[in-house]
């Protein structure tokens, strides 16, 4: 951190900590606090697009994960589970809002009659399409807080981190 900057919230944090606590090596609490806040201020942003469409964040996942599965634009629960990382029970309730809403349909499987398939309407298609530019619009915007260079640099050190937290097992993860 430059010194002339002034300290951040993180920043003031680690000083009460090495005052309160200078046994323990607090460094770590730099990257992750800062990746903490960074997180949150970050889904802030990009929930106030979703609101303008009348989605929340999961509704916006759900639609996303229908509309990258390509004509005609349908899973199985499932699967978009899967694609969207939540669980089952969670889906059935985007779901369930999402076909008041007229956005989805769900129908039987035609390979199992017990299976359902999710589907995007035409007005489900129609608003996925305005709301996913407006969200790469402000994604855009806010990574072009970074200079192109910094964000590649972060998009490799990030894609590293990741790709070691998803292949090996972490305390408290079971």
């Amino acid at each position: 951190m430059e010194h002339d900057e002034p300290m951040d919230r993180v920043a003031r944090i680690q000083a009460d900590w090495r005052r309160e606590r200078p046994d323990i090596d607090i460094a770590p609490q730099g990257v992750i606090g800062r990746l903490h806040r960074l997180a949150d201020r970050l889904t802030e942003e990009l929930c106030l697009v979703y609101g303008r469409y009348g989605l929340s964040e999961g509704e916006f996942d759900v639609l996303c994960a229908l509309r990258r599965a390509g004509d005609p634009y349908e899973r199985a629960p499932g699967e978009l589970a899967a694609h969207t990382m939540v669980t089952t029970g969670a889906m059935t309730k985007r779901i369930d809002r999402l076909e008041r809403a007229g956005l989805v349909t769900r129908r039987r499987s035609d390979d199992d009659q017990r299976g359902r398939i999710v589907a995007l309407t035409g007005p489900g298609r129609d608003l996925i399409d305005r709301a996913f530019t407006d969200h790469m619009r402000n994604e855009r915007r806010l990574l072009d807080l970074l200079t192109p260079t910094e964000a590649e640099s972060l998009e490799t050190l990030l894609t590293t981190w990741l790709s070691g937290m998803e292949h090996s097992r972490t305390p408290g993860r079971q």
